[in-house]
């Protein structure tokens, strides 16, 4: 059958495209995309090309599809998964799946396999790594949002501390220990809030920092310090462009943080970082920089005598995966305030090259209908002359201005097919 999907060709070349999929074999999967959350990964990917360490050299003789946050429906089962899903079954899938060593992945190495398409074929190696999730959420959109929230989940989980005295390391951040996130309030820093507060193992102190007051206010609006102080949580949200560095380090008691995240690779906000790590600090570098010659200094004195290090995490694994799953849907978490835009299929080469410069959080994109992107706060204003952005700000209203499961059922019933 045919699909229509966006592919990487080479650096900055992305092109939406109508093809046939090859015939589906028994150990596969014939599969309807409905949603797929743009991540600043695939832009690395765009702009980087064959350069890319999980994209084929090969890419320009052979497209491969990108998007790797995704959510969608089983159209067909091969003969020997027929035990694994049925069609109409929603589903979601972890991406990093690291078969045999490999880092392909859908989003940069499948010509057939990939987020920003209608229809794809999902290839055997996601069944046998089990990384075929069923999904039995009422909304796409939070299928998608799965593979990011996992990467936040990875990240509370790959932090570690040592015990004195042994060659153990303790894996998480310090429960009732005290945490800084840096550069915080961006869409992955809201779905740290969110998972800090509201996850088993937490913090008994959370500094957020940034230096947009815009993007702070509403991080305090999504995430009170109210509601924070209910879970047992001491939050502060501090903007960096008015408070120094050692305001926020007196926040701590003056003792250092046990568990410091950065959010943006900045040489500055990593140096930050390390100078309010405590004692047996660690410091995630969660934000993958483009730039493979990126450096910051780190304090050697520190990590001899104050046992100061350093971890990160470019993905969660499928664990990390169902643990956020199992939180959506007891109403743990809140992954909506992560999106800021909607669009179509047709919108996701441009947005995707142009990630970098387009303010906001989470761009969520509907594969299966045509229209540009659109920022849920224009919604009102384009209501004035679109009876659908008037229904969807009427909707949206409702949640407090997030994206909700009634808000993509609209949509997708209202909005113009892909074609």
């Amino acid at each position: 059958m045919k699909t229509k999907a966006v592919r990487l060709y080479g650096k900055s070349d992305l092109r939406l495209e109508e093809f046939e999929l090859p015939e589906m074999k028994d150990d596969e999967i014939l599969a309807k995309v409905v949603s797929d959350s743009l991540c600043m990964s695939s832009y690395k990917a765009a702009i980087q090309g064959g350069d890319h360490k999980r994209v084929p050299n090969d890419v320009a003789e052979h497209p491969t599809i990108i998007g790797h946050e995704f959510c969608g429906e089983v159209v067909k089962v091969g003969k020997k998964l027929e035990g694994v899903a049925k069609p109409g079954d929603k589903f979601t899938v972890q991406p990093a799946m690291f078969y045999k060593g490999s880092l392909e992945a859908p989003g940069y190495s499948y010509q057939y396999y990939g987020g920003d398409a209608t229809y794809i074929v999902i290839p055997p190696e996601v069944f046998e790594t089990n990384c075929f999730l069923k999904y039995e959420g009422d909304s796409f959109y939070q299928g998608s949002l799965a593979e990011p929230m996992s990467c936040i989940a990875g990240g509370a989980h790959v932090n570690y501390h040592t015990k004195f005295g042994s060659y153990e390391h303790e894996m998480g951040i310090k429960e009732g220990g005290k945490m800084a996130l840096l550069a915080g309030v961006g869409p992955m820093g809201l779905g740290t809030i969110d998972y800090a507060i509201h996850a088993d193992r937490r913090p008994s102190l959370l500094v957020v920092t940034d230096i947009d007051p815009v993007r702070l206010a509403r991080a305090e609006k999504l995430f009170t310090v109210e509601e924070a102080k209910k879970q047992g949580v001491e939050l502060h949200y501090v903007n960096t462009a008015e408070k120094d560095e050692a305001y926020v380090m007196g926040l701590s008691g003056g003792t250092g943080f046990d568990d410091v995240y950065v959010m943006a690779p900045v040489k500055p906000v990593v140096e930050m970082g390390d100078r309010l790590l405590g004692m047996d600090g660690c410091l995630n570098f969660f934000a993958g920089p483009t730039n493979t010659e990126f450096t910051a200094e780190f304090n050697f004195y520190d990590v001899h005598y104050a046992a100061t290090h350093i971890c990160s995490n470019s993905g969660g694994n499928t664990d990390d995966m169902r643990d956020v799953l199992k939180m959506m849907a007891a109403g743990k978490l809140t992954p909506s305030v992560m999106i800021t835009h909607v669009g179509g299929l047709n919108c996701v080469p441009e947005v995707t090259l142009k990630l970098h410069d387009i303010p906001g959080g989470k761009k969520l994109i509907y594969t299966q209908i045509d229209m540009p992107l659109v920022a849920i706060d224009d919604f009102a204003e384009l209501g004035k002359t679109d009876p659908m952005y008037a229904e969807l700000a009427k909707i949206v209203e409702k949640t407090n201005g997030l994206w909700s499961s009634e808000a993509e059922k609209y949509l997708l019933a209202n909005a113009k097919p892909i074609g």
